[in-house]
């Protein structure tokens, strides 16, 4: 067994070898094609010996009429923040050795995050798709907007799976609280792997602020503003009815039932940011039932329509939509933040409660993170 753990391991070894010597050779590839497009620029591939840490993944000789430019570039596999900030602190030792030469990074996909990072650090990037800015006299070369094949979809979809929602809700809700990762997960309701997994992904965005205390959320507002451009509650099971109850009454008898029912519900959209900000004005109630919907809906005398309808009751995709519901006003109402997102869900007014909730109500939870 010991045997064939070595071997794998050999063999894992290589594969990587193999995927990095590739990504590196098509960013050699890319980089030599955005310059030959400036028509006063003559660019070489210098000769190097065989890669090592102590020197650039590959470098160039750019001639212009004003002299001659070595670009030292670094190559990394991922695009992240954190990975692109220690790409650029390489750069900076690199630099000891060539104090003129230029600083590229490179990645399959650089994030726009990581993009800010090495324009504040001084140093140029590009990804293989073609996107780039660099800038060394005289040359300046900006291409944005070229479709990413490489850009990092299967990182979204671990982030903002229903598991991971479950800690992201935990974090988002209280962004000033220091967690350790095995606190974070049992209070998330998942393994620890996957816990460890979020903190992971947020940490390359640089999202994760660290501590001798453990580890907190460093930028709510970045998290939720690309988790609401990820989240669709259709995932949820929802069914559309119609009462000739006062939607107050209703969502009164809706809170009654479930607790008879022993179901758990929490009122959601309007009919909870209503409750969190007087202000928001709304015809139609809206509520997750976890279990027994249709029981709920008939006691309630409610009639299924396809059209028309001022209720809406959902079977959630997740039960960590419950995670940190409030009580207000004798009811059960989702939290701040479930609120949120599913309110940026809902067409017409549902941007504006939104936008509403966020002022008026988390961002206050948001002082002393960023």
């Amino acid at each position: 067994m010991i045997h064939w753990n070595h071997s794998f391991q050999q063999l894992l070894k290589v594969v990587i070898r193999m995927k990095i010597a590739a990504v590196i050779d098509q960013a050699k590839d890319v980089l030599l094609g955005c310059l030959k497009e400036v028509p006063f620029v003559t660019v070489q591939l210098m000769k190097e010996s065989k890669p090592h840490l102590t020197r650039p993944d590959f470098q160039l000789r750019v001639k212009t009429q004003t002299g001659t430019t070595t670009l030292i570039v670094d190559v990394r596999s991922v695009g992240q923040p954190r990975v692109v900030r220690e790409a650029t602190n390489q750069l900076a030792r690199f630099r000891e050795q060539w104090p003129e030469a230029y600083g590229v990074v490179m990645a399959p996909y650089i994030s726009p995050r990581a993009a800010a990072i090495c324009r504040e650090e001084g140093v140029g990037f590009a990804d293989l798709a073609g996107n780039c800015s660099l800038a060394f006299d005289p040359v300046f070369i900006s291409k944005e907007g070229k479709e990413n094949p490489f850009a990092r979809k299967r990182d979204l979809r671990s982030m903002f799976s229903p598991k991971a929602g479950r800690v992201l809700r935990v974090l988002l809700g209280a962004p000033q609280r220091w967690w350790k990762a095995q606190s974070l997960a049992k209070e998330a309701g998942v393994s620890l792997g996957q816990g460890f997994n979020v903190k992971k992904l947020l940490m390359d965005r640089e999202w994760i602020e660290a501590g001798d205390a453990g580890f907190r959320l460093a930028a709510p507002a970045e998290l939720l503003a690309e988790w609401e451009g990820q989240y669709d509650f259709r995932r949820s099971v929802a069914r559309e009815f119609y009462t000739l109850r006062p939607i107050p009454e209703l969502e009164g008898l809706i809170a009654e039932t479930c607790d008879e029912e022993k179901t758990a519900y929490a009122l959601a959209g309007f009919s909870s940011a209503a409750r969190y900000a007087p202000m928001v004005r709304y015809q139609r109630a809206m509520a997750y039932v976890s279990e027994r919907l249709d029981r709920v809906a008939e006691r309630l005398e409610l009639k299924p329509v396809a059209s028309g309808a001022n209720v809406i009751l959902m079977t959630p995709y997740d039960d960590g939509v419950f995670y940190g519901v409030e009580r207000k006003g004798g009811v059960r109402v989702t939290s701040p933040v479930q609120t949120y997102l599913d309110l940026r869900q809902i067409k017409g007014r549902g941007d504006e409660a939104a936008e509403f909730l966020k002022h008026q109500v988390i961002e206050n939870t948001w002082q002393g993170t960023e």
